[in-house]
C-alpha cells in the first residue's frame, strides 16, 4: 500500500541521485542499514552510477576516497544514522586535508525521535565540524520543497568540487521517517538534456569556456537584463559598460552605486513589475546579476518566473555567497569581472569600432516604462501635502550629496530607497545591514560609519522600533569621543510598519494585530532622544523636510553628534499611499504600452 511520505522520500532520493549523475558523479558506496533505505534504494535503481556496497562505514569512508581520488570526481558515500555515521570522521578529516571530494550522506531521525531515547539517534548536526566544505540539513523530505531539490544536490557537487577552499567533502544530513520503502512518482523537472541544475565557471576561465558557459547568453539581440544589487558598486564602471553594449536594462539597487541617471537605469523596478501585463510583456531570456538581491519580493518573485520559464540565470559570486534564495541561478561565474565578459566576447566592438549601439527596441521599451513610471510617482508624491515615506525617501536619495552616504535600516527604509529613489547623474553611497535582514545596532551602525569619516555627510533612514531597540547606542561618552556629525531621519509611524503590509493587517483584530504586530512603543522617539541630549526635529509637512536636513546638517556638524529628524507618519496611510502609487504606475503604463 502507498504512502505518502514515503512516496515522497523516494521521489526526494530519485532527484537527488539523478541530479548527481547529471553534475558527473559516476560513483556511489553504501553501507548497511534501515534508515538509509530510501537513498540506498534510488542510488542502485539509478541505473547511472556505479555502487559499491562496504560492510564497515571506516573503511566505506577510505574507499569511496580512493574512487574520487582515481576519477577525480566526487564520490557519494551513504550510512545509516547513529554511529554509523560517526565512523565516517577519520575519512572526511583526510578527504578535508587532502583535498579530495566526497557527498558524504548520512540517514537520520526525524526530529520527533531525538532526545527521547531512540535507538541510533545520536546529534548529527554538522557532525564532522569544520572538516567539510559545506553542511545542509534539507530536514524530512516535503512536496512543499519540491523546486529545491535539484539545487540542493548540484550545488553539493559544486561545494564538493568547485569552492574557493578547493575540492573536498561536504555533508548531508537527511532525515527519513518511517515507512521507509516508497513509490518514486514523476521527479521535478531538470535543465536541459542532461544539464546540472548549477555550473560553475572557476576563477581565470579562458575564452573558450566563456563562450560554452556564458557569452552565448550575452549577446546584442537577446531579451536580457542586469540585476544590481550591493556589492556591484565595485565593478560599477564595467556594469554600465556591459549594459550599453548589451542594450540591456540595469536594475540597479541602490546599495549597488549603478543608479545613474543613465538611459539603461532602471530605478522604479518594483513598481513596474507590479503591473501583470508589463511584467509578463518584459519576460528575459537572460539575467545576469552582480551582488545581493534586491529586497523586494516582486523582482525576486519575476526573476523565479522567467527561470521557470526557461531564462538563462548568470551571477557573478566572486565571494562564494550563494545568494540564490530562488534557486534559479544556471551560471554561478566565482571571480570574473565583468569587463572581461564583454570585452572577449566574439562580439565585442573595440573602441575602433564607432560609437554606442543603437537602442533596440527591447530596451527602449524598458527606458519608456522607467519613464512614465518615475512621472507617475512623481505625481502621486507631489499631491501629497502631508510628509510620507515614499516621498521621505525619495527626496533623502536626491539631497544626499554625491561624496554622501546614506545608511538605511531593513524593513521599510531600505525598501523605501529601493522602491523609490530616482536615479540621478552621481548617485550616492548607500549601506545597509542585510546580512541577517534585522533591525538591531542601525543607529550604532550610522554612528560607526560616520565616525569612519570615509564619507563627506551621512544620513541614516531608519524607523521608530529601530531606534528604540538600539536605544543603548545613543550612549556616549562623558569625555570628547570620535566626531559623529551624522543626521539620522526617523520614520515614526508608531510601530512596525512593514507588518501592515501582510496578510496579518487584514485577518486579525485591530487589537490583536496590534498587540502582536504594531506594537507601538513607549516613550515617543523624539522625546527619548531628545532626553539623551542630541537635537531633535520633529516635522510631518512635505515642504518643512529640506529645510530640516539643512539645519540639521549644520547642527551635527557643529557639534560633532548626530541631529535627528522625526518624520511622524500613519502606517495604514502609508499602505494606502503604495496601493495609489502603484495604480499610478499601472495606469501611466497603460497609456505607454505600444
Amino acid at each position: 500500500m502507498s504512502n505518502v511520505a514515503a512516496d515522497t522520500a523516494a521521489v526526494f532520493c530519485a532527484t537527488l541521485v539523478d541530479e548527481w549523475s547529471r553534475n558527473g558523479v559516476t560513483h556511489a558506496v553504501v553501507c548497511p542499514g534501515s534508515r538509509s533505505t530510501p537513498l540506498a534504494l534510488a542510488l542502485v535503481r539509478h541505473g547511472g552510477l556505479q555502487v559499491s556496497v562496504r560492510l564497515d562505514e571506516r573503511g566505506a569512508g577510505f574507499f569511496g576516497i580512493g574512487l574520487a581520488l582515481a576519477t577525480r570526481r566526487p564520490t557519494v558515500v551513504l550510512t545509516t544514522s547513529g554511529t554509523a555515521a560517526a565512523e565516517l570522521h577519520a575519512a572526511v578529516v583526510e578527504a578535508h586535508h587532502a583535498r579530495v571530494p566526497l557527498i558524504v550522506c548520512t540517514a537520520d531521525r526525524p526530529p520527533e525521535l531525538h532526545d527521547v531515547g531512540a535507538p541510533q539517534t545520536i546529534d548529527q548536526t554538522r557532525l564532522f565540524g569544520r572538516a567539510v566544505r559545506w553542511f545542509a540539513e534539507p530536514g524530512v523530505p516535503d512536496e512543499a520543497a519540491r523546486d529545491s531539490w535539484r539545487s540542493l544536490a548540484s550545488r553539493a557537487v559544486a561545494e564538493a568540487r568547485d569552492g574557493p577552499l578547493g575540492p573536498g567533502p561536504v555533508h548531508l544530513n537527511l532525515a527519513f521517517r518511517e515507512p521507509l520503502l516508497g513509490r518514486p512518482g514523476e521527479l521535478p523537472a531538470a535543465r536541459a538534456p542532461q544539464g546540472s541544475w548549477h555550473r560553475v565557471v572557476p576563477p581565470g576561465a579562458g575564452a573558450t569556456e566563456l563562450a560554452s558557459e556564458i557569452a552565448d547568453g550575452l549577446r546584442p539581440g537577446a531579451r536580457g537584463v542586469i540585476v544590481a544589487g550591493a556589492g556591484a558598486d565595485e565593478v560599477a564602471g564595467d556594469v554600465a559598460a556591459l549594459a550599453c553594449e548589451l542594450g540591456w536594462p540595469v536594475l540597479a539597487d541602490p546599495r549597488s552605486r549603478c543608479r545613474s541617471a543613465d538611459r539603461n537605469v532602471i530605478g522604479a523596478a518594483d513598481a513596474l513589475l507590479r503591473v501583470e501585463a508589463f511584467a509578463h510583456e518584459m519576460t528575459p531570456e537572460v539575467v545576469l546579476s552582480f551582488g545581493e538581491p534586491w529586497a523586494s519580493k516582486v523582482v525576486a518573485g519575476w526573476i523565479s518566473k522567467s527561470a521557470g520559464h526557461g531564462a538563462l540565470h548568470i551571477a557573478l559570486d566572486p565571494h562564494w555567497t550563494w545568494r540564490d534564495p530562488g534557486r534559479d541561478v544556471a551560471v554561478l561565474a566565482r571571480a570574473l569581472p565583468p569587463a572581461s565578459w564583454h570585452r572577449s566576447a566574439p562580439w565585442h566592438r573595440s573602441a575602433s569600432g564607432g560609437g554606442a549601439r543603437e537602442v533596440g527596441p527591447w530596451m527602449k521599451r524598458w527606458a519608456e516604462a522607467e519613464e512614465a513610471a518615475q512621472r507617475a510617482i512623481d505625481g502621486v508624491l507631489s499631491a501629497h501635502a502631508e510628509v510620507t515615506e515614499p516621498g521621505v525617501a525619495r527626496a533623502l536619495y536626491r539631497y544626499v550629496p554625491p561624496d554622501g552616504c546614506i545608511v538605511a535600516s531593513s524593513s521599510m527604509p531600505v525598501r523605501d530607497l529601493e522602491w523609490f529613489g530616482r536615479p540621478r547623474p552621481t548617485p550616492p553611497r548607500v549601506l545597509a545591514n542585510r546580512g541577517a535582514n534585522g533591525i538591531d545596532g542601525v543607529v550604532s551602525t550610522v554612528l560607526g560609519v560616520a565616525a569612519a569619516r570615509s564619507e563627506k555627510q551621512v544620513f541614516g533612514l531608519v524607523g521608530d522600533l529601530a531606534v528604540l531597540h538600539d536605544a543603548s547606542g545613543l550612549v556616549r561618552p562623558a569625555g570628547r569621543g570620535p566626531s559623529m556629525d551624522a543626521v539620522v531621519v526617523v520614520l515614526d509611524n508608531g510601530g512596525g510598519g512593514i507588518f501592515n503590509f501582510l496578510p496579518q493587517a487584514g485577518e486579525l483584530a485591530e487589537a490583536e494585530f496590534e498587540l502582536l504586530f504594531g506594537t507601538p512603543q513607549l516613550p515617543r522617539v523624539a522625546d527619548f532622544v531628545r532626553a539623551c541630549g542630541y537635537e531633535v526635529t520633529e516635522l510631518s509637512s512635505a515642504g518643512e523636510l529640506v529645510g530640516a536636513l539643512d539645519a540639521s546638517s549644520t547642527a551635527a556638524a557643529a557639534s560633532a553628534l548626530p541631529a535627528f529628524v522625526v518624520v511622524h507618519g500613519d502606517r495604514r496611510a502609508n499602505v494606502a499611499l503604495h496601493s495609489e502609487i502603484e495604480s499610478a504606475v499601472r495606469g501611466a503604463l497603460e497609456g505607454s504600452a505600444p
